[in-house]
């Protein structure tokens, strides 16, 4: 345990290389940083996970930008994790979040990190929940992820963040297409940003009147807010808002059931990544794989009995 308390005590601030190199070796998923994760893990389950997701030119990362100097205003420390695009050519993050970000770098209260999403689907990469595990152990109290996508594409950040923030902006003509996808269905807190521009207070009605209509009536009205992220415009309100549902989970017991949820989504991902691995990284596997496919091809049998059949062959070793 003095190891981990070493570990722990240089993460939260006596050596500021702890925490970048820690994450690079658990993004790229080095045996070293995951074993440190695996001994920080008891000191995580503390941080508020915010997810913000929606669709490019949103401005989604001007909005964090002004959240984040609002939250620090209170003195508390801030995490972000920005999930890009894969380069098509390199795998590697588009990077454009930290570049835009780059005014807080000066800032020890704030941690800025970009990640690839490396073909992921769902708006997540598949060590976002391991690097937010990461940031919740070094005191981090709020935790800002932002997913690349929109849509179907978005909602899987519902599944780690105990609350989801959907951004919307006037005029990109997305709001009808969140709708038919789900995302707003997962969103705790709706926001119109770019709201100076003509068509914002139409935007603002249309989801109003959507979500009034499509909303169980034991969940809570989603709040609706306008933002100019720019201009700082909104902002308190947003921050206020946060930190309104955070208190929310508390009181009724929802928090506790959201962070069971996320561990259950998170050990579920983690599953089907070895189980791909296990039939594509092993030759004798890697050969059932294909067999299996093959016979999918030829018609002898569907995608869910080659399923069934592979997940037999590997439990029977």
């Amino acid at each position: 345990m003095v190891a981990d308390s070493n570990l722990l005590t240089r993460l939260r601030g006596s050596d500021p290389r702890v925490l970048p190199r820690l994450a690079t070796l658990i993004e790229n998923e080095d045996p070293q940083g995951l074993h440190a994760l695996e001994s920080l893990f008891p000191f995580t389950g503390n941080a508020h996970v915010v997810g913000i997701t929606g669709p490019p030119g949103s401005g989604k990362s001007s909005l964090i930008a002004s959240l984040v100097q609002q939250i620090r205003k209170s003195d508390r420390k801030v995490a972000v994790l920005a999930v890009d695009p894969s380069s098509p050519l390199t795998g590697g993050a588009v990077l454009g979040d930290r570049v835009r970000m780059m005014e807080h770098h000066v800032d020890s209260g704030v941690f800025v990190r970009s990640m690839a999403s490396r073909g992921r689907q769902g708006g997540l990469a598949w060590a976002t929940a391991e690097l937010v595990h990461l940031f919740d152990a070094a005191g981090f109290p709020v935790i800002l992820v932002e997913t690349v996508g929109t849509g179907q594409d978005g909602v899987d950040i519902a599944a780690l963040a105990q609350t989801t923030i959907a951004v919307e902006a006037p005029g990109l003509g997305d709001s009808v297409q969140a709708i038919k996808s789900g995302l707003l269905e997962v969103a705790d807190i709706v926001v119109v940003n770019k709201s100076d521009q003509v068509g914002a207070d139409d935007a603002i009605r249309v989801l109003r009147t959507t979500l009034d209509l499509a909303q169980p009536p034991h969940r809570p009205r989603t709040p609706i807010l306008a933002t100019t992220a720019i201009e700082g415009e909104g902002i308190v309100d947003l921050a206020c808002a946060i930190a309104a549902h955070f208190s929310q989970l508390e009181e009724t017991g929802e928090l506790a059931r959201r962070r069971v949820r996320a561990l259950e989504s998170e050990v579920l991902v983690a599953l089907r990544s070895s189980l791909q691995r296990s039939l594509t990284r092993k030759s004798e596997q890697s050969s059932r794989f294909t067999n299996a496919i093959d016979r999918v091809l030829r018609g002898e049998m569907t995608p869910r009995s080659a399923a069934a059949l592979l997940s037999e062959q590997l439990a029977s070793g």
